[in-house]
């Protein structure tokens, strides 16, 4: 049996041309300078967070989860603290947040271990 050839038709050739959207580049650095303070101001707050959580460790030696219950607090009570602070966690792109999360849990946690070890204890 014989293949029946198909019949081409010549569409008309359609011509995509790629438009970028707009781009505001001041309001892009603005925001990317915000998310930087609001970072560097997580990184304080780490800091700060870490030398209380090995001073109560200090002080109640046998309590050891109150250090860590410190640290979950301050990260649960993250977005109080940053309004506190006057700044508006709200213009901070979710993903860029959840990496601040990240990061003072794992600073604040450094901090304490470090301040609990032989050199500095």
């Amino acid at each position: 049996m014989a293949k029946k050839r198909r019949r081409t038709t010549e569409k008309a050739e359609e011509t995509y041309e790629f438009v970028p959207p707009e781009f505001d580049e001041k309001e892009f650095l603005l925001k990317d300078l915000y998310g930087t303070k609001v970072f560097m101001v997580v990184l304080l707050l780490a800091v700060i967070v870490g030398i209380l959580a090995s001073c109560i460790q200090k002080f109640a030696n046998d309590f050891w989860w109150l250090g860590l219950l410190l640290i979950i607090l301050a990260m649960i009570s993250f977005k109080q603290l940053l309004s506190l602070l006057k700044f508006r966690a709200e213009l901070v792109e979710q993903k860029t947040l959840i990496g601040n999360y990240i990061m003072f849990l794992f600073l604040s946690l450094g901090i304490w271990i470090l301040l609990l070890n032989p050199p500095f204890a």
